[in-house]
């Protein structure tokens, strides 16, 4: 049956409308289509984060940058650490960074409680592990998930050396005290972890964590543009990774 060009135009219309109308996980599903393989990067930009040790004040109790997280990403509180779902939180510098734990490390970084989250690896090993493709990799470096593809099989948070994957063994929309409708939510089974607010970065925002530090201890940026923020700081300033040694490379750096 054919299409007048009246029809044609309402449909194109309607299309339009949907487009510019489409919810959140519309969007990030349709990252998939821009995962990395050996194609090259069409965006041109490669997305990191740098952390300021020094200027962060996790240790008097500041937990702003993690409450904005979870609460536009309705991450789930079970109220126990065994059920416990994080994007991001603070680990002790030992923990955080072990092989950087040297007798003469500087006093006041080691004081400092680290933020971690996930790394976006240049080399991830849980994109690598997946059965699904659920975990994917896009261009631009981000490492996403596609909750809808996820079978719970756990393999990448088996091989995610730092910890940045949590796994919803109880149903997670029963255990959130608001939930933002412009975020998915997840179901008992899936893995979830941060995704440097990919639907964010998509509406020239800020991650909402660098979006609400007080002290902006947190730079986010293109590592391939020479004159964005992140690139001055990590030209400026002295940094390590997380475990540099297991050849992931980590786009997370920390100004010590």
């Amino acid at each position: 049956m054919g299409v007048n060009r009246r029809g044609f135009l309402k449909i194109a219309g309607v299309t339009a409308i949907g487009v510019a109308g489409k919810p959140c996980f519309d969007i990030l599903s349709e990252a998939a289509a821009s995962s990395s393989g050996d194609k090259k990067n069409a965006s041109g930009k490669r997305w990191a984060m740098t952390i300021d040790l020094k200027a962060c004040k996790g240790n008097e109790g500041c937990t702003k940058c993690v409450d904005a997280c979870h609460s536009c990403h309705n991450v789930p509180d079970f109220g126990n650490k065994k059920d416990e779902i994080k994007w991001i939180w603070s680990e002790p510098f030992d923990r955080a960074l072990p092989n950087q734990n040297h007798a003469y490390a500087q006093e006041a970084a080691k004081k400092s409680p680290v933020l971690v989250m996930c790394n976006h690896c240049d080399n991830p090993p849980c994109v690598r592990v997946c059965p699904t493709k659920a975990t994917f990799r896009r261009d631009d470096g981000i490492i996403m998930m596609d909750y809808h593809r996820c079978i719970g099989c756990r393999y990448c948070v088996a091989a995610c050396p730092y910890g940045s994957r949590s796994f919803n063994w109880r149903e997670p929309r029963d255990h959130i005290d608001k939930i933002d409708p412009k975020f998915p939510t997840r179901t008992r089974g899936v893995v979830e972890k941060c995704n440097f607010c990919a639907e964010r970065i998509v509406r020239g925002k800020l991650p909402a964590c660098v979006d609400v530090c007080p002290e902006k201890a947190m730079v986010f940026g293109d590592l391939n543009d020479p004159e964005s923020e992140v690139r001055k700081v990590l030209k400026e300033n002295y940094s390590i990774r997380r475990k540099p040694e297991l050849g992931t490379d980590p786009e997370i750096y920390y100004i010590v």
